[in-house]
């Protein structure tokens, strides 16, 4: 018998998760013997602990199809961290008598790895209350810190925007540096995982090219190498552009911003380490500094995005639901890296289980010696993510971004 599928797109969003919704929905409307319609949580799992569900089924064809270009979540997203089954049984239950109350039988989670784990969590619970569920959990993190799978949608096109980015202003110091400033730092994001910065150094393809720095959450901060580095550069060409992730730490493990605070999934609230080291540069070598956090800016610019990411974010969409319709429950679809030079990729899939509350960190063999740079290795790796670009259709010189109409469904209960 046919049964309803459920979407919902949890944390913080990309460039191209929409592109993943797009995939899903677009597939799903070939196999409606199956599937009769999708639904989706308004602000991800909230919306549906409050029965908020949007009918998809009422956005035009060409409405869907412009999600593969539109940036956003475009049926909201939130930070909210299911508890454990035992220590919150009711939002669990809850969960499932709107399943059993909206005949939905998939159940399809995009994001990161705690998103995975609410998936598998919900796959667990659905069994035990004698309503089986089949649950996919689909990646989604620009930090790249997912394990399994070999890159995460929403990285390439971040990777491709600071990479951009870091080679813009670098030629903009340089060009000023003689009478202004002589030391830029650009803050990416990136907690716990360098993935970010390390894209930055594929704008480094000549000597003496932006950035000349970059500060990895892998490798404890020393302040007293970094200075002796940056006066060294500043001697050498002029300028320094140093790009630094959110998490870098010290040596003794402390997050160098560290506000004090907790965000909703219970992780430390960082509050900006681009003006800590520049203050640093400021205290210690007294040079002109100024620094930008590329914040929301870097996950959300659509108008760059890597085609490489667009295409597999809508190919794990329609994967989610091919497996689906296979009876696979449980599992994550992934990329799995065929080559690197040409670039050759397949979908794969991995249990929840083995994802959920996982994190991959850069190895150490990405970085340089000096723990400043990316080797040869690290490059092999991102190049390949960034490749290609998918612009958005234009109007009046802006990019035309749909806006769903996003109707919510009569609730039951």
């Amino acid at each position: 018998m046919a049964k309803n599928a459920l979407y919902a797109q949890s944390g913080g969003v990309t460039a191209v998760i929409n592109a993943t919704a797009c995939g899903l929905i677009e597939t799903a409307r070939l196999h409606t013997d199956t599937i009769t319609k999708v639904y989706a949580g308004r602000n991800g799992i909230l919306g549906i602990l409050s029965e908020d569900l949007i009918d998809t089924s009422l956005e035009s064809e060409q409405d869907i199809a412009a999600l593969k270009y539109t940036p956003g979540g475009a049926f909201g997203s939130c930070r909210y961290k299911l508890k454990g089954l035992e220590e919150n049984k009711a939002e669990y239950e809850k969960l499932i008598q709107v399943f059993k109350a909206h005949n939905i039988g998939y159940f399809f989670y995009n994001g990161g790895g705690d998103s995975q784990d609410t998936a598998h969590k919900i796959s667990e619970m659905s069994e035990k209350m004698g309503y089986p569920i089949l649950c996919i959990g689909i990646p989604k993190t620009i930090d790249n810190d997912l394990p399994f799978t070999d890159s995460c949608p929403g990285f390439g096109s971040v990777a491709k925007y600071v990479a951009v980015s870091i080679r813009e202003a670098g030629l903009d110091v340089a060009s000023m540096a003689s009478s202004s400033t002589k030391v830029f730092i650009l803050e990416v994001m990136g907690r716990h995982a360098g993935w970010i910065a390390a894209a930055s150094g594929l704008a480094q393809e000549r000597k003496n090219e932006a950035p000349h720095l970059i500060l990895f959450p892998e490798i404890p901060f020393d302040e007293k190498l970094f200075c002796q580095r940056v006066e060294t550069i500043v001697k050498e060409i002029g300028s320094c552009s140093i790009v630094v992730s959110e998490g870098v730490k010290d040596p003794a493990g402390k997050f160098l911003s560290e506000s004090g605070l907790k965000d909703a999934f219970g992780h430390a609230q960082l509050g900006g380490v681009a003006p800590f080291i520049a203050e640093i540069v400021k205290r210690n070598l007294n040079l002109k500094y100024h620094w930008a956090v590329s914040d929301y800016l870097q996950r959300s610019a659509r108008h760059i995005a890597s085609a490489v990411d667009v295409e597999q974010a809508y190919a794990l969409g329609k994967a989610a639901v091919q497996f689906a319709l296979q009876g696979k429950n449980a599992i994550m679809p992934i990329i799995e890296r065929k080559n690197d030079y040409p670039y050759q990729w397949e979908i794969g899939e991995v249990p929840l289980h083995k994802v959920a509350n996982q994190e991959k960190k850069m190895p150490r063999e990405f970085i340089t010696e000096d723990g400043f740079g990316i080797t040869q290795a690290c490059r092999d790796y991102i190049s390949p993510l960034i490749q290609g670009e998918a612009y958005p259709p234009y109007q009046n010189g802006l990019p035309n971004y749909v806006i769903l109409k996003n109707i919510s469904i009569p609730k039951k209960l």
